[in-house]
């Protein structure tokens, strides 16, 4: 099975192989980004080398799907995005993203959701995407719901990260919620 390339005005949504590990490397280095991530900062290159190994294990066994984020205008990684606990069978998987921090704020990380969004959807066929998220990260669980997710509820002590564990909320956009919201996407820009 060949990694799929996607594509949206700005952005190329790229398999992510041991090139990237500098890039990815600098990305997950940095506190500000780990924060919320669900795993301690990276601290050598070797852990970026590994991650990049487990991705595309994962893919390969059908498990999840990782796209780095390339801007289209220089060909810069400056985030991942993926699909994590992918289960075709069951029709669900639950969408984790990070972005360098330079980024944050200038729409890539939504732009590329909503790609990932229509390629799973429409593509892969699922009927629900996921999002674990920090209680304490205000700007992920905004730009969720902004994009039609719902806030389900909160999972207790569900991570365990620099040695404490942390509280997430869990929200959920299904087919037929996003197909709704495409509609009158769609509509709006009619008018």
């Amino acid at each position: 099975m060949l990694f799929p390339t996607l594509e949206t005005d700005r952005l190329k949504l790229i398999e992510i192989t041991q090139i990237h590990a500098t890039s990815l490397f600098n990305i997950l280095s940095l506190k500000e980004v780990t924060r919320y991530y669900g795993t301690d900062t990276f601290t050598s290159i070797e852990e970026a080398k590994k991650l990049i190994d487990m991705f595309q294990k994962n893919f390969y066994e059908k498990r999840s799907m990782r796209w780095g984020i390339v801007l289209k205008e220089n060909n810069k990684f400056i985030g991942t995005l993926g699909l994590n606990g992918l289960q075709l069978k069951n029709k669900k998987a639950e969408i984790g993203y990070e972005i360098h921090p330079f980024y944050w704020r200038k729409g890539y990380t939504s732009e590329a959701i909503k790609e990932v969004m229509r390629y799973s959807y429409q593509e892969l066929g699922l009927n629900r995407i996921g999002a674990v998220v920090y209680l304490e990260n205000e700007a992920s669980s905004n730009l969720l719901e902004k994009l039609g997710f719902k806030k389900e509820g909160e999972l207790r002590d569900y991570l365990f990260q620099n040695n404490s564990y942390h509280t997430t909320s869990m929200f959920s956009l299904l087919k037929r919620e996003w197909e709704l919201l495409a509609i009158k996407s769609k509509d709006a820009q009619v008018q």
